[in-house]
């Protein structure tokens, strides 16, 4: 056995034994390893071992569709980057209740609103949780919402409407994320989180890799994260819209996708890591890699401005990896 296995092994053994995380070097040196089979499998013990092998899914609609004046470098739904995606104010309130009823009949967990823009207005809160009333009244799924920087009064009036989580990512570390956003900052972010712990709610929180950031970077934000108590990360791969300033930005090798999900397992061995907008560019094996690497969440069906997989091909691929939904 050789010094890099012999390190990998040596950390899985005392996260099995304690359930903490690895510290920002631990996680440099795991993130530098040449044998990524034995860095999966070892993280894939970890999913095992503190998630067992149930698979979290949840889904999305559109909630509020471009009209969004924040500069974010990697968004198609900023208006300053004519990027083409389509524009609307509300979501049909039915056609939510139609998706998220299809959703639940696939086995799907849970659904969430998600709006464009710094926030929902305080005008336009109540039309929303007015549909989370509805859809708590006609669905069994669980609720979660992504409105942007809300107050803690506001996260009050989503937890009476029936939502049980709220969705605020970080994107990227605290100090790349000022290359890439003006508008709004980290701080602005950590605020609505606890706002959010604040008023009984759970917390989704990830980010995109792919835009540029080093290594360091991802392992600075899964240690924000961790610190922020969060519940389920979400992990994005950069898709390069045009209209964007990304949109020249080169893909990441899918190697580093599988090598970062196997890492934020050893920094985040207990919490759902979520495969979210980007995957469909992976191949079948590399996909499969990461089911068996670390990963045991994902937003499935279509996302915000892109086509996401089919529930079809994730049962296929979840039964592969040996999940159950």
């Amino acid at each position: 056995m050789n010094k890099e296995t012999e390190q990998i092994y040596a950390l899985r053994d005392r996260i099995l034994a304690s359930g903490e995380g690895v510290s920002r070097d631990e996680a440099l040196s795991l993130a530098a390893v040449e044998d990524l089979d034995t860095l999966c499998d070892a993280a894939n013990e970890l999913r095992i071992h503190f998630c067992g092998s149930r698979f979290d899914t949840c889904s999305i609609i559109n909630a509020r569709s471009g009209l969004c004046g924040e500069d974010c470098k990697w968004c198609a739904q900023a208006t300053r980057h004519h990027s083409g995606c389509d524009t609307y104010n509300f979501v049909d309130p039915q056609e939510t209740l139609r998706v998220a009823r299809l959703n639940e009949d696939s086995g799907v967990r849970r659904f969430s609103l998600v709006t464009s823009g710094r926030r929902v207005t305080e005008k336009d809160l109540p039309a929303f949780c007015d549909m989370y009333r509805t859809l708590g009244r006609e669905t069994g799924l669980s609720l979660c919402a992504s409105m942007g920087l809300l107050s803690r009064e506001e996260m009050d009036m989503l937890r009476q409407a029936g939502v049980t989580r709220y969705h605020c990512n970080l994107e990227t570390s605290e100090s790349f994320f000022t290359t890439l956003c003006t508008s709004h900052t980290p701080a602005d972010k950590k605020r609505t989180i606890a706002a959010a712990r604040q008023a009984g709610l759970q917390v989704c929180s990830g980010g995109i890799i792919g835009m540029g950031e080093s290594m360091a970077d991802r392992v600075d934000l899964a240690l924000e994260l961790r610190d922020l108590g969060v519940d389920s990360v979400p992990v994005n791969i950069l898709n390069p819209i045009p209209g964007t300033p990304l949109e020249n930005q080169p893909l990441i090798s899918e190697d580093e996708v599988i090598r970062t999900i196997a890492v934020f397992r050893f920094l985040l061995p207990k919490l759902t890591i979520r495969f979210a907008g980007g995957r469909r560019r992976l191949s079948r094996e590399s996909t499969l890699r990461i089911l068996r690497g670390g990963i045991n969440g994902a937003i499935v069906g279509d996302l915000l401005t892109s086509i996401g997989n089919t529930m079809d091909e994730d049962r296929e691929l979840l039964a592969a990896a040996s999940f159950t939904i």
